[in-house]
């Protein structure tokens, strides 16, 4: 580059501001995802529960059904009871997207070493629910959901999904059991 090509200058500083901006966006996504704590004060069915602080946290990729498919909204949530106990402290882990169009903390359930929402799949209180961008942990959600299924856990025992929550919520069932 020559002093005297000003135009010349511009263009190369324009060029390598524009293909540096991709790498920013890329490093902002793969930065580690945010955790924190929250003390357990009430589980409101089989994928919510509030914190003592009043936070309302849903569980990311699982379904649970809802608390008027009785009786396995209550089973669901009395499953979810049984991990997260009242003044139990728990790790909340977040992918992409940290809350859903009801305000609710978007998170990864953590109690030690337990993902509370693989467990929930896993013993067949839930089912799978996907929603990108939160898909960090998809797969091994996906192969809890399979085990269950296939070993006739929780809910995958009876007719506990012939329904599934989200048909439920959409009014696509013919009748509630």
């Amino acid at each position: 580059m020559h002093a005297c090509c000003p135009h010349t200058m511009r263009f190369w500083l324009l060029t390598l501001v524009l293909a540096t901006m991709p790498l920013g966006c890329a490093a902002r996504q793969q930065q580690p995802p945010r955790q924190d704590s929250c003390i357990v004060a009430h589980v409101a069915d089989g994928d919510s529960f509030q914190c003592a602080d009043g936070r309302r946290v849903r569980l990311v990729g699982v379904d649970s059904p809802e608390s008027q498919q009785r009786p396995y909204g209550d089973l669901a949530r009395n499953a979810l009871l049984k991990l997260l106990r009242p003044t139990a402290a728990v790790r909340l882990e977040s992918d992409v997207a940290p809350t859903d169009r009801y305000g609710r903390r978007l998170a990864y359930v953590w109690v030690g070493p337990t993902l509370v929402n693989e467990a929930m799949l896993r013993d067949g209180w839930a089912v799978l629910y996907t929603v990108p961008p939160n898909i960090k942990y998809a797969e091994r959600l996906e192969r809890a959901q399979k085990e269950a299924r296939a070993s006739g856990a929780g809910l995958w025992g009876g007719r506990g999904f012939d329904c599934r929550p989200s048909d439920f919520r959409r009014n696509r069932c013919v009748s509630s059991p």
